[in-house]
């Protein structure tokens, strides 16, 4: 069952539109302490994130996107500042709520794909939604439909070990979709990804834009972040730019005879 922080916090979202932010961090700091030192990731990080925004996160190894990821994801928690997601502060979640809107309202894709050797792809698509106790005609119903839409239904009887790199992403990627999620944060997507692939993957996650997934990837590499709606740059755990490629893309079309 449902606790109250949790249904709250789908309602806001499904009614989110143009209004307030999806995700809405204000001030955000985290720390790493160690016996000697303290270890300042991310500094001051003000970002809004709107529902069926485009969103990618660049900069240099160590500037904290990896991190920041990590805290929208509700996999770790920031030291200071604010963090709202669907309008709802984070910081009142209880660590069962923050694991149940994780599971239900948060898709994850990982450079490393972290899928499971010893578990089919059909399987590895299912397996969150067996963790929310789906019925078992809707998971499959949504496993079949997640990996129909990346090209990998013929694949269900598979194992990882059996897959291209390519594919295990593209499985990864349908894992992630099964959900149903608010947002797909997507961790370097690309990078264990030779350029074809990498290309496939990155095409892929155009397409789900354009059907009105809400994304935020994390990318070194400028040409994917372009893809993007907009770019924010971290350098040292601060934003210190952002650049707007919508903007980019109206000046470069053609005016209508």
């Amino acid at each position: 069952m449902e606790t109250n922080s949790q249904t709250e916090v789908g309602q806001k979202q499904k009614g989110n539109g143009s209004g307030e932010p999806l995700i809405r961090l204000e001030a955000l700091t985290k720390v790493f302490y160690t016996e000697e030192v303290e270890t300042h990731a991310l500094s001051g990080v003000h970002l809004d994130i709107r529902k069926g925004e485009y969103l990618s996160i660049s900069g240099p190894s160590g500037c904290g996107k990896s991190t920041l990821l990590s805290i929208i994801g509700l996999l770790d928690s920031p030291t200071g500042g604010k963090y709202w997601l669907g309008g709802t502060p984070v910081e009142n979640l209880n660590l069962s709520d923050r694991s149940r809107i994780r599971n239900r309202e948060v898709g994850f894709i990982f450079q490393s794909f972290n899928l499971i050797g010893d578990l089919t792809v059909y399987e590895n698509v299912e397996l969150p939604l067996t963790y929310r106790g789906m019925p078992s005609a809707e998971r499959k119903k949504r496993v079949m439909d997640s990996l129909e839409r990346v090209g990998m239904a013929h694949r269900v009887r598979h194992y990882p070990s059996q897959l291209s790199g390519g594919q295990q992403q593209r499985v990864a990627v349908a894992r992630a979709l099964a959900g149903s999620p608010a947002i797909l944060l997507a961790d370097e997507p690309t990078g264990n990804l030779d350029s074809k692939n990498g290309e496939a993957v990155m095409d892929l996650l155009k397409e789900l834009h354009k059907e009105g997934a809400t994304i935020c990837m994390v990318t070194h590499d400028p040409r994917y972040a372009r893809n993007a709606d907009r770019t924010v740059h971290l350098f040292d755990g601060r934003i210190v730019d952002e650049q707007d490629h919508r903007a980019h893309v109206e000046e470069e079309e053609p005016p209508a005879n």
